[in-house]
């Protein structure tokens, strides 16, 4: 059965506060297997039998919805596909460095041309950023004070809903996926 990793927007974040084990139900109750969660911002692995991710990702939403009274924005990635993201180093190997932070933020599709200028128009001195496929990389070189960046302008930039985790939460779920 094919295993997918969920990344959820708007989980414990804004005043939306669900428990790990409240979100492991509403996806038991969709009847998907083996579900796991990884710590507490909205990640959960599960079995699936279906192998249509974009159909599945629509199935989440509307649960959560139903579930939790808001939008839950569901972006799906396959253990191959996390551990290629895990592992694209945009910015040279060795990075993050000490004080910076490299962060990664999931899309529901590739980004087309126009999107990417405007998301390119936003880097400065301090904010590097590097898209590939349905992934947007932001390096932030500094403390989140040097930064005049936020997850909301990288989404208006995009026209598109995103979720952000950061590069050691990737890595970490990655690797246990490949486990």
């Amino acid at each position: 059965m094919p295993r997918y990793i969920a990344f959820l927007r708007a989980i414990n974040v804004g005043g939306h506060t669900v428990t790990m084990d409240k979100l492991r139900s509403l996806f038991e109750a969709l009847g998907f297997a083996n579900v796991q969660t990884f710590i507490a911002s909205g990640n959960v692995i599960f079995d699936s039998p279906s192998r249509q991710p974009d159909d599945l990702e629509r199935k989440i939403e509307r649960h959560l919805k139903a579930a939790l009274g808001y939008e839950v924005a569901t972006f799906l990635r396959t253990p191959a596909e996390l551990s290629e993201v895990a592992k694209c180093a945009p910015f040279g190997e060795g990075v993050p460095q000490a004080g910076h932070t490299l962060y990664v933020s999931f899309l529901k599709t590739s980004v087309d041309d126009a999107a990417t200028l405007r998301v390119y128009a936003l880097q400065t001195d301090v904010d590097r950023l590097h898209i590939s496929g349905r992934e947007l990389y932001w390096l932030r070189q500094g403390g989140s004070a040097d930064s005049k960046l936020t997850g909301a302008s990288l989404e208006r930039a995009l026209r598109a809903p995103a979720t952000a985790r950061n590069i050691t939460t990737v890595r970490k779920l990655a690797a246990k996926c490949a486990a």
